[in-house]
């Protein structure tokens, strides 16, 4: 059966980078024999540039459709001063909200070749290989009420942390599953000794672990992890926690392998319809110069691969194309050392195909 695939370029430097992803698509696809077609769509701010929408109903309409999504970046600066809920980021929690798209993965994974790249020393991040699994479509970014009122002569912002024993269940499912494939080790994150959204959080994490007896369970403060992950990251396996957390934490963890240019994303529904997209921004400031990373993005085409479209054999050669890319001694100017080769966005992007080849 045919395959569809939506490609949602953004924003910043997204369209580059997804450009380089479609090649690399299109060279799995005749390799590989796939029976994918394709369709685009406007989100962000360039939708509303557009249409006056950041997601608009068609482009909504195209992702219900879809098999998978391959998505950029969005935002910037330019639509910084237009009205709250017309900004481009709205769009994007639209959209994953819409598809119920609550389960985040972000691999941070050290290719061997980059540990001199990373922020650490070598031998504290050689081999990290973690898996944070964060919950995507609930909590602070999505609890009411919200807003900014005035109070006493002065503006007060709120937003609401909140979180149903079913979300927290679900999400943790995921990660005990994807634990059991992995190190069998499961870091659960909050910050149960302050906040009761996360104590009901630890208490059914807790609940849950009789349920998968092959897999350690461990509960860690948000605090105390963003300190280990950079004292000593390879003590964790698979970590899952919160909206709010785990999107502060996956960025931390990013750097650990070099360059948040280089970790790629997954965003799941209930039935493995996914979203896949790069962990860093839109970087309007370096748009269009051709010297934006696309490994991040290629390797969420190998995410999608692995978890939409069931093709691990896909996925992988995708993987290895990268690796061996690295190993060449190529490098974009993020993850550039002594003795590498620097290469533009495009040149990358070619690269990787010819590895595919």
């Amino acid at each position: 059966m045919s395959k569809n695939i939506l490609i949602l370029p953004g924003d910043g430097i997204g369209p580059e980078i997804v450009e380089q992803a479609v090649k690399v698509l299109e060279a799995v696809r005749q390799k590989f024999s796939l029976d994918i077609t394709t369709d685009r769509a406007l989100v962000g701010g360039a939708a509303y540039d557009a249409e006056g929408d950041p997601l608009p109903e068609s482009t909504l309409e195209k992702a219900r459709q879809a098999d998978a999504i391959l998505f950029g970046s969005i935002g910037g600066p330019k639509w910084d001063a237009i009205e709250r809920d017309k900004r481009p980021e709205r769009g994007l929690l639209r959209l994953r909200s819409s598809l119920g798209l609550f389960a985040n993965l972000r691999p941070a994974i050290l290719f061997p070749q980059l540990a001199d790249a990373s922020s650490l020393k070598p031998e504290v991040v050689s081999g990290l290989d973690i898996l944070i699994v964060r919950e995507l479509t609930g909590g602070i970014y999505f609890g009411e009420p919200r807003g900014i009122r005035e109070e006493n002569g002065e503006r007060v912002g709120f937003n609401t942390d909140v979180y149903a024993e079913s979300e927290i269940r679900r999400i943790a499912r995921v990660a005990f599953e994807l634990a059991q494939v992995r190190g069998k080790r499961l870091c659960s994150i909050d910050k149960a000794n302050v906040l009761e959204v996360t104590e009901l959080w630890r208490e059914i994490v807790t609940e849950m672990a009789s349920d998968y007896p092959d897999v350690d369970v461990s509960h860690m403060y948000v605090d105390n992890a963003a300190m280990q992950l950079v004292r000593a990251p390879k003590q964790f396996d698979v970590m899952v926690t919160g909206n709010l957390f785990g999107d502060i934490l996956s960025d931390e963890a990013a750097m650990l392998t070099g360059s948040i240019g280089m970790l790629p994303s997954a965003s799941l529904d209930e039935n493995r319809k996914g979203l896949y997209e790069p962990c860093h921004g839109s970087a309007p400031d370096i748009a269009g110069q051709d010297i934006a990373n696309p490994l991040a993005t290629i390797m969420s085409l190998a995410m999608l691969m692995r978890y939409s479209l069931n093709r691990v054999d896909v996925a992988d050669a995708i993987e290895l194309a990268v690796e061996k890319v690295l190993e060449s001694g190529l490098r974009t100017a993020d993850i550039l050392t002594e003795g590498c080769e620097k290469v533009g966005t495009d040149a990358m992007g070619d690269a990787v195909v010819r590895m595919l080849s």
